[in-house]
């Protein structure tokens, strides 16, 4: 499919990854791109998103609005996590059949895979157990967009295609405690606990978890080539296919800012998955894809960002 000249809504456009898609689809082209705002269109709502889609008739839909958090939001409200994000994608995927829509792209999760996953997560083993309990209801939510697809496309004929990301990071990540991921949560801690003169900074776990993380910028290029050339139903793994603990994470990000105290791991407090990270050949073959920003590289740019945001005036903000 050529992207250019469609007319391209992109839920959660407005979002720290839905910014990056924006951006992209513009590089290459895309002009007629529409991006709805939650205070005007709730899609959570049948009948919003129903007449979202009827006005603004688009060829192509990448559907990116999510309810996200790490794992202590993922504790705190697992029912709003499930209720919304499954309402959402129900809603989006259902409009976008009445409104013959020639593609939608969904953005799934590696949170949808069962816990004891064999590394490298391979497509084939989504269904093989259920997800790691903390953040089981918003895994789940996201994964029935799976099965959604698989059935309409068999009944209704839609085109639709699923991404399966890891946690993403970059600049203009979310930075608010009760919601942020684990990078932005550590760059804001490790910063504030400098700037008190902490000695000690505890952080939640073993430390001995893995993570695979995705710089935005990459993943919004991956969004893009899929909404281009996927035309398979199947899930497409997208990541960067490296993983690095908590632990180590933690003391890159504690001597980027300068703090230099002692990172102390609290085995009290969950994990969340033991290990992650994605076979990713898929992505390779089907969508020319791998990642292109180094981990040390997408680090530096994320915390220049933070801290450029922290000292800046707040009237700056």
């Amino acid at each position: 499919m050529t992207l250019a000249g469609k007319t391209i809504l992109v839920t959660g456009g407005s979002g720290f990854l839905g910014r990056h898609v924006v951006t992209r689809l513009r590089e290459v082209g895309c002009e007629r791109i529409v991006v709805p705002r939650s205070r005007e269109v709730d899609l959570r709502r049948e009948d919003d998103t129903r007449r979202l889609l009827e006005r603004e008739r688009p060829e192509v839909v990448i559907h990116l609005a999510a309810v996200v958090g790490g794992i202590g939001a993922n504790r705190a409200m697992p029912g709003t996590l499930f209720h919304d994000n499954l309402l959402m994608g129900a809603h989006v995927v259902e409009a976008s059949r009445h409104a013959g829509v020639e593609k939608l792209v969904a953005v799934g999760t590696v949170c949808s895979y069962p816990k004891l996953t064999a590394v490298p997560f391979r497509e084939a083993d989504l269904w093989a157990g259920y997800p790691e309990e903390t953040n089981a209801p918003y895994g789940l939510a996201k994964k029935m967009l799976i099965v959604q697809l698989d059935a309409y496309r068999q009944q209704f004929g839609l085109n639709g295609v699923n991404l399966l990301l890891v946690n993403l990071y970059g600049p203009g990540d979310n930075v608010d405690p009760a919601r942020s991921h684990v990078i932005p949560a550590l760059i804001r801690r490790c910063v504030e606990a400098k700037a008190r003169g902490d000695r000690v900074l505890d952080v939640w776990g073993t430390g001995k978890a893995t993570r695979e993380f995705l710089y935005v910028e990459d993943a919004a290029r991956a969004i893009e080539l899929a909404a281009a050339r996927l035309e398979t139903g199947d899930p497409v793994n997208v990541g960067s296919g490296e993983e690095i603990t908590i632990a180590e994470l933690a003391r890159l990000i504690a001597d980027r800012v300068g703090f230099t105290g002692e990172i102390r791991f609290d085995p009290s407090q969950p994990d969340g998955q033991p290990r992650r990270r994605l076979d990713v050949e898929r992505a390779r073959e089907l969508l020319g894809f791998a990642a292109t920003t180094g981990f040390s590289e997408g680090l530096d740019r994320t915390v220049a960002w933070y801290l450029a945001q922290h000292d800046a005036p707040a009237r700056d903000r």
